[in-house]
């Protein structure tokens, strides 16, 4: 059965039962860099459940994670939580010990305050690494959110807001769609636009479909007033991750803070979802609307990635084996060569081939096929058929990738499998940005 979704306001207040709040407490000026330089921007949020909820994540695979992570992590796996804490401006990694007490101590504020159990309180952070997280203005800002939470959409733009580090767009989504007599509801927000190639596992452990990274940070947070099983939220999560928030790449670089968390507090009353429930298309509905919301937060990270001018999505078929598709389309669109050139509207397919020929797939030169088309057109352009040039001209080719959104199409012709990346160009913005500035140290490091 196909979910019929609609369209709502509110992101994370959409479904019932869940109030939110941001606030300024000068995280950022503490030790940000150029994220200091935007006035005072929202740097703390806040995320509440009115009853207990089930709680599923999805964590960082990059060997060196931050404190949150660790503690979310551990939290999650008793699947329950009814609040979750953040900040930005710090990402509390590389802080040792102090971090994880820093982390923990956030908690222990919202429960204390809110008469929860501590560890039903989750705390998520992003910014700079390796700097102390500045702990007065974060216990300001805790309690100045937990006066000010609510139901009101406008909350939700404020903790969306306050999530933001180098994003210029804030990023939210809700649908609503029926389970039986009942009206359900997923809403989300996330950040992210530089330091974007997330690589998430539930434990944070890297099984072997999840790529090794290399290292601002993708956190998402997501609500839902359904009734489900941990268990069962938790194999949902975990689909929805890996068809979006796994399968885009700013930058190449996976950072030591990426997060997404899902609450579901059951208070839209329909039938617990549970691996042995009578309406098993329950479960089918809530992961369609899990993976639209995730796919829409994900594509919204690429498309407000630092200088980014063009979203391309690499489409890869005819593959041995889905690692082999994988490898290819990662190594295509993270190549800086590819990058560029995408920037220049130049359809420069000797570069995307040299990128699958250096990939760890298995791949043969008079097979590959490569062609342009607009998003999610079957009429495709071929540059190549069959490791040769086609009698396409220049300018027609100029013309399949002058958009701002297009296609790449990767055909290698061994088999059956397939991939997708959603990928993004490399801009002098990009550099601009990240180069940092030696006369001024409070720019560079983290």
């Amino acid at each position: 059965m196909k979910a019929k979704l609609k369209a709502v306001s509110g992101s994370i207040v959409a479904p019932q039962g869940f109030l939110a709040s941001g606030v300024f407490c000068d995280i950022k000026r503490l030790g940000t860099g150029k994220g200091s330089n935007r006035g005072p921007k929202r740097d703390l949020a806040l995320l509440v459940s009115e009853v207990p909820a089930t709680v599923a994540g999805m964590f960082t695979t990059n060997q060196v994670c931050a404190a949150p992570v660790k503690v979310c992590a551990a939290r999650v796996k008793g699947g329950v939580a009814q609040a979750i804490v953040i900040n930005s401006g710090n990402a509390n990694a590389c802080t040792g010990r102090q971090g994880i007490k820093d982390a923990e101590a956030m908690t222990a504020q919202v429960a204390k305050a809110l008469r929860l159990p501590v560890g039903h309180v989750l705390v998520g952070s992003t910014g700079r690494i390796g700097v102390t997280m500045p702990m007065a203005n974060v216990r300001q800002g805790i309690t100045q959110a937990l006066g000010l939470l609510n139901d009101e959409a406008v909350s939700a733009d404020h903790a969306t807001e306050a999530i933001m580090t180098s994003d210029t767009q804030p990023k939210q989504v809700a649908v609503e769609f029926r389970l039986g007599d009942r009206t359900v509801r997923v809403g989300g927000i996330c950040k992210g636009a530089g330091m974007i190639q997330p690589g998430m596992s539930a434990t944070g452990a890297r099984p072997a479909a999840v790529p090794a990274g290399l290292h601002a940070t993708m956190l998402g947070f997501i609500t839902t007033d359904a009734a489900v099983e941990a268990a069962i939220l938790q194999k949902l999560l975990q689909e929805a991750v890996a068809n979006s928030f796994n399968r885009i790449t700013v930058d190449g670089d996976m950072s030591t803070n990426d997060t997404v968390l899902v609450l579901a507090n059951g208070m839209a009353g329909n039938p617990l979802i549970t691996a042995s429930a009578a309406r098993k298309s329950d479960r089918g509905l809530l992961q369609a609307a899990l993976n639209h919301v995730c796919l829409e937060l994900a594509k919204r990270i690429v498309r407000d990635g630092e200088g980014v001018t063009r979203f391309v999505t690499v489409r890869v078929g005819g593959a041995k084996s889905f690692a082999d598709a994988d490898a290819v389309s990662r190594a295509v669109a993270n190549s800086a060569l590819v990058k560029t050139s995408w920037f220049g509207g130049d359809p420069n397919w000797g570069r995307i081939i040299d990128a699958i020929g250096y990939s760890a797939a298995s791949v043969v030169e008079e097979k590959i096929d490569i062609g342009y088309s607009a998003p999610g057109s079957r009429k495709i352009l071929f540059s190549l058929r069959r490791g040769q040039p086609t009698k396409a001209t220049f300018k027609a080719l100029c013309a399949a990738v002058a958009p701002r959104e297009f296609d790449l199409h990767i055909n290698l012709n061994l088999g059956r499998a397939s991939a997708l990346m959603y990928a993004a160009d490399l801009t002098e913005e990009y550099v601009d940005f990240n180069k940092g500035d030696v006369s001024d140290p409070t720019t560079l490091g983290g």
